[in-house]
């Protein structure tokens, strides 16, 4: 997928969600400060996308929906999208990813219905995907002095440095992993 690239980092109770602004149109950047990052649920979502844009926000308004009317389930309303993804018609041809995470779980949607859990407390999609995601990898495991957010930034600065489809004006948003009450 020649998009962008989103990378979404777990350390410490806090997840940090990224990714770039740029937006292109086969070989040319048409947009450099796209907003990729989603605040989603009253803040307590956080989505990223890459692929085609408009693709992208009909699946960003649908799993909103799902998650309202999953009373803010993550796994649950993601599991009811991906089947919506697979068996639409219409949805079935989107070309897009998403990066879905609240403060305790991430999740990764695929166009093929998958709903994949990450290794590692590390996900990333889009065109730097593998850079970054080999970065963010890196990162934890030899600076361990390093926040969830300053992986995903040095992360992505570095897929950007690589990939072509990937620019420096970088995005994050983080959410703290709440305590759960027995």
């Amino acid at each position: 997928m020649q998009a962008t690239t989103i990378l979404c980092v777990r350390r410490n109770g806090t997840v940090a969600l990224g990714g770039d602004g740029q937006v292109t149109l086969g070989d040319t950047v048409v947009k450099a400060t796209a907003q990729k990052i989603r605040r989603l649920a009253g803040g307590t979502v956080l989505a990223g996308f890459a692929g085609a844009t408009a693709d992208a926000f009909t699946l960003l308004e649908r799993f909103e929906r799902r998650l309202e009317a999953c009373n803010r389930q993550l796994s649950r309303a993601a599991d009811e999208l991906a089947r919506d993804w697979r068996t639409d018609r219409v949805l079935r041809r989107l070309e897009a990813m998403l990066i879905i995470a609240d403060a305790n779980e991430s999740l990764v949607l695929s166009g093929l219905g998958d709903v994949l859990v990450p290794e590692n407390d590390v996900a990333a999609i889009g065109s730097g995907a593998t850079y970054a995601q080999s970065a963010a990898l890196a990162l934890m495991r030899h600076a361990p002095d390093l926040s969830a957010e300053e992986i995903v930034r040095e992360s992505l600065t570095i897929a950007a440095d690589i990939c072509i489809y990937t620019n420096h004006q970088i995005m994050v948003e983080q959410l703290e992993q709440t305590v759960k009450k027995k």
